[in-house]
């Protein structure tokens, strides 16, 4: 059995910096680490540069993508010529990172979109590198993005260009799960890749550290997986510490993932 962690939108320079050692110290826990962007709130060198003193205290092996706002929003001129200066300089260049296990493959995936700041976009080259190496991945299949491929319809912000077709793609190169972040707000269940029939689990988490909370508390989520079963726990701030507020099982099935109640 592994565990992976995932968290996201942690907004430094609009964080709650009581809560960095906490979050911290659970995430020393994990196997594996996944981040799925919005590291800083206004993409400076400082907020950067906090982002990166709190990657590199994560004993485990993690995984980043940059979220909409890891590159400027107020400076027209770096955002589209030079979107991702300080997202390279401080965090990383590696924009389709991996981390293979035995039991699980994570791969990362950059769905900012400078011309489309907020809404994000899905490139066709990207999808297609992913749909070749999906087939050959290890264990568990996880995808990690910023941008939901699929929310509720009274979801305030729009959805990500092209994200149900690519989803349907990458469910039938065997896509289980999709871990992802911007909506600040927690949803973890199995539906329907439109154009595949196979079920995908995805994991929207909320805020790590923000302040920005839209009435939900600072959450991340604790995957893990052992052989075709997945159990996920969302860990939810309470007091100033992170405790388990809700797990919930999946059990793979023909058509994908389902309920590990409602399975056999």
């Amino acid at each position: 059995m592994k565990t992976l962690y995932h968290i996201s939108d942690l907004h430094f320079g609009k964080d709650r910096p009581e809560l960095i050692a906490p979050l911290l110290e659970e995430l020393q826990k994990a196997d594996v680490v996944s981040i799925s962007g919005d590291l800083t709130q206004r993409a400076r060198s400082s907020q950067f540069l906090a982002a990166r003193n709190f990657i590199q205290s994560i004993k485990a092996p993690t995984l980043v993508v940059p979220g909409n706002h890891d590159i400027p929003l107020h400076n027209p001129i770096r955002r589209f010529l030079t979107p991702y200066r300080n997202y390279k300089r401080y965090v990383t260049r590696d924009f389709c990172p991996e981390i293979s296990l035995p039991e699980m493959t994570v791969m990362g995936l950059n769905t900012v979109a400078p011309w489309h700041w907020q809404q994000g976009s899905i490139a066709h080259r990207h999808i297609r590198r992913l749909c070749r190496r999906l087939p050959n991945a290890k264990g568990l299949k996880v995808l990690v993005a910023h941008h939901p491929f699929e929310q509720s319809p009274d979801s305030s912000k729009s959805m990500m260009r092209g994200a149900r077709q690519a989803l349907g793609r990458l469910a039938d190169a065997g896509l289980d799960m999709v871990l992802t972040g911007h909506l600040h707000q927690w949803r973890d269940d199995p539906f329907v890749a439109k154009n595949s029939g196979r079920n995908v689990i995805q994991i929207h988490v909320g805020t790590g550290l923000s302040s920005r909370l839209r009435n939900e508390r600072n959450d991340f989520a604790v995957i893990q997986t052992d052989g075709d079963q997945v159990e996920i726990t969302r860990m939810s701030e309470e007091d100033g510490k992170f405790k388990p507020a809700l797990t919930r099982a999946y059990r793979r099935s023909e058509r994908g993932w389902q309920s590990a109640d409602q399975s056999g």
